[in-house]
């Protein structure tokens, strides 16, 4: 890496394509973030590739994520990210660092976080290879059962749905998203749990 001077820059515009290639996927929605580009969560590797680089020679910018449809919509969602309270909230809520935004970082390696923010859950989601889902046979009349994501394990009770569906129960339910970025020893933590502040059962 070392033998690449000019690419080390962050904000080096003459970056190409392979070397952008070459690094991490959070690495590069952290780049596309900073270089103006829009839904970058729901960009597969290349689609990052492309936008970041049509964003640094000013072809791109904030149009390159246009053709994402409604992951653009996702946004914060109704309560801004910001963390649901009831009766029945737990106390690990009250010791977690609130995040209302996907630029915020962890205070510490595995810090029990929690958010609300859609675009903070689907973006963790994601960058762990999980696909929205419910658990077969929790679903009641034409609502999802019990929220979930499906990471690749061989958990035949899970079925997929879209995000739309996944943050629309996610709402109704008031749920909080309990979560962690890392465990302490530094290593990616898939450790999420949903909370209802309303309900003890939930």
């Amino acid at each position: 890496m070392a033998d690449k001077p000019g690419n080390q820059t962050p904000n080096t515009p003459d970056v190409s394509e392979s070397d952008l290639r070459e690094m991490k996927v959070d690495e590069l929605r952290e780049e596309a973030r900073e270089a103006g580009v829009g839904a970058v969560s729901g960009m597969k590797k290349e689609e990052l590739v492309k936008a970041l680089s049509e964003a640094r020679s000013g072809s791109g910018g904030d149009g390159s994520g246009e053709g994402s449809g409604s992951e653009d919509d996702l946004g914060a969602g109704p309560d801004g990210g910001k963390i649901r309270r009831g009766p029945e909230s737990s106390k690990s809520l009250k010791y977690s660092q609130e995040v209302t935004s996907p630029d915020e970082e962890p205070e510490r390696e595995g810090r029990s976080l929690v958010t609300t923010h859609h675009e903070v859950i689907k973006e963790w989601a994601e960058e762990r290879g999980g696909v929205p889902a419910t658990v077969g046979g929790t679903e009641h009349d034409d609502h999802l059962g019990v929220l979930r994501f499906d990471f690749g394990g061989d958990d035949s009770n899970l079925r997929h749905v879209s995000w739309d569906e996944w943050f629309k129960t996610f709402d109704e339910r008031q749920l909080n998203f309990i979560y962690q970025e890392s465990r302490t020893d530094g290593n990616q933590s898939t450790f999420f749990r949903l909370e209802n502040p309303g309900r003890e059962d939930a």
